[in-house]
């Protein structure tokens, strides 16, 4: 009998003050809202729900920075209330903490309803690639075709937006990125332009390479959704195509009319990024194919093998979730890595085992402790000689380790130049103390500025 109040950023202002003043008075019972919900004026706050609590948007990276999951198991606390952290794939802290009877644990042992776990089956690259220029490989276009024809529906998830991740010059090789940002430029075939994922900056495809004036030599490397959609639709030129990205489905209604349109069977292969792994429920589809899971495998990210886990078991898990069994096929080119086989044998928990072991052997969390310090500048040669002022005036202590200062793979953004610290420590190290002390005493240049980060979780 209470109707939720909503919070999120899409609200107008005259919501969002709505909104508030229902929280503060205690009309509104409950309330369903992003992370920025926890910082609402509750009066008697006795549940908080973290529904997906693993999945890494709860990091706020800018401004106030802050892990959502955790500061609402401190709201909890201080509140005297409840905090439930729901996921199919718990992060590897909440695991622990489990184990450790910090936190109470419920295991649901079944799937709602029919709904049965999809066979799964790894799609070794190496060896069955897909044709020259192409990114469907034979065995995962059979499965699609099967479907096709059977009346079903196939979901192809790539997370990777727009027709191609980037555009580089035939002629001299320039690879265009944004300006004061060393962030390459997406090529949208649909839209004509090419647009920065990091920054937003958008710009109409140019005739003629920026840098060499070479007319029409600039061409798009690598598969975005768009050319696997071009690719779908000359495999299958009478199939219904859609694809479901945030650059697609702009809006609620637009999402809305969409994921209505796929659960009624009116499309008959979707592609889409992340966005299609959030809960849907479509009865008709029963393949979904993974077209390159070794996306997130890469960089210097702690925790990439369990993030490209837990996603793909989600994406994975549209498939077979009414009376007709599922299947996913996972197009690899390391099929022997620890987080394919588990996904391959259902063994998260050996997978989980397996994380926990690595990270252990070096201190990483939840074993040990990491924060960052990121200092960025608009003069690089200045901001080398601070970050030296900085490292000098770190204190010594016993079971921390700091390494840097390093460029990040961003090194350049926005104009500002960009230099890290990473702080690694024993967990009995009040390690937010330490980096209080630490910057407290050191005034930056006017045009300098310093960003903690306890618990890093993006390494860009």
């Amino acid at each position: 009998g209470a109707e939720p109040a909503a919070w999120h950023s899409g609200l107008s202002e005259k919501q969002r003050r709505r909104a508030w003043r229902e929280v503060a008075n205690g009309r509104a019972r409950i309330v369903i809202g992003a992370r920025s919900a926890l910082f609402l004026p509750f009066q008697r706050l006795k549940l908080i729900i973290v529904d997906e609590e693993h999945d890494t948007s709860y990091k706020q990276g800018e401004g106030v920075i802050y892990h959502a999951r955790d500061l609402a198991v401190m709201r909890a606390k201080q509140e005297g209330g409840l905090v439930v952290l729901a996921s199919a794939t718990p992060a590897l802290e909440s695991l622990v903490n489990a184990e450790a009877q910090r936190y109470q644990w419920l295991k649901l042992s079944n799937r709602p309803g029919r709904a049965r776990l999809p066979e799964i089956h790894l799609v070794d690259l190496t060896r069955t690639p897909p044709e020259q220029g192409q990114a469907l490989s034979p065995p995962l276009i059979r499965a699609m075709r099967t479907r096709y024809e059977d009346g079903e529906q196939s979901l192809l998830f790539l997370n990777r937006r727009g027709y191609a991740p980037l555009v580089i010059c035939k002629a001299c090789g320039e690879r265009l990125k944004t300006p004061g940002t060393q962030s390459w430029l997406t090529e949208h075939r649909y839209t004509g332009r090419l647009i920065c994922h990091v920054t937003g900056y958008s710009i109409p495809k140019p005739t003629a390479c920026p840098h060499c004036q070479a007319a029409h030599s600039l061409v798009g490397i690598g598969p975005g959704v768009e050319r696997v959609a071009e690719e779908v639709r000359q495999i299958f030129p009478d199939a219904r195509i859609e694809i479901f990205s945030s650059d697609t489905a702009t809006g609620r209604d637009n999402v809305t009319s969409l994921i209505e349109a796929m659960a009624a069977g009116e499309i008959d292969i979707l592609i889409g990024t992340q966005i299609v792994a959030k809960g849907h429920n479509f009865p008709k589809l029963t393949l979904v194919g993974v077209v390159d899971a070794d996306t997130a495998m890469q960089g210097g990210d702690l925790r990439a093998g369990e993030r490209t886990y837990q996603l793909l078991l989600q994406v994975a898990g549209r498939a077979g979730r009414a009376d007709r069994p599922g299947e996913a096929i996972i197009q690899t080119y390391t099929p022997d890595n620890p987080a394919m086989q588990a996904l391959k044998l259902g063994d998260r928990d050996g997978f989980m085992q397996i994380e926990r072991d690595n990270r252990a052997a070096v201190g990483m969390p939840p074993f040990g402790r990491l924060a960052a310090l990121i200092i960025s500048g608009p003069d690089e040669a200045g901001l080398e000689t601070f970050c030296k002022t900085i490292r000098a005036a770190a204190p010594l202590c016993e079971g921390l380790e700091i390494y840097g200062p390093a460029a990040p793979p961003l090194s350049v953004l926005r104009g500002r130049f960009r230099r890290r610290f990473l702080i690694q420590s024993r967990r009995d190290i009040n390690l937010s103390d330490y980096m209080a002390k630490w910057i407290s005493g050191i005034k930056p240049p006017a045009s300098t500025r310093i960003a903690i980060d306890i618990d890093p979780y993006s390494f860009m």
